[in-house]
């Protein structure tokens, strides 16, 4: 493992920004007629998120828990929130979210 000292993650440190994490549950409604429709569009909302480099990471869950997805926002969790208030899925009762502030390295991503 590399070895980093106290004044390299003090640089590193220095460099982090906010963003928003969402946590997606399931809804009340998740198991409902026409539940696919709803899923779809809502897949369909976050391409257009990301696109319009709202959302810079988008990771469904899919292990049978209540959990169903984590986004990480490029907004302030109180605009975050207020873009999910409009996500079809929300609006329809098949999740539920909570928002929650946090920091990270501009330009981290995902390993190919």
């Amino acid at each position: 493992m590399t070895k980093i000292t106290d004044e390299q993650m003090r640089a590193q440190m220095a460099t982090t920004r906010s963003y928003a994490v969402v946590i997606l549950r399931r809804g009340p409604k998740r198991n409902t007629d026409g539940v696919d429709a709803v899923i779809w569009e809502h897949g369909r909302r976050n391409f257009a998120l990301r696109a319009d480099g709202l959302l810079s990471i988008v990771c469904p869950v899919r292990d049978g828990s209540d959990v169903c997805g984590i986004g990480i926002f490029n907004v302030d969790p109180k605009e975050a929130a207020s873009i999910m208030d409009g996500d079809p899925g929300v609006k329809a009762g098949v999740f539920v979210y909570e928002v929650h502030p946090a920091r990270s390295f501009p330009g981290d991503a995902l390993a190919p």
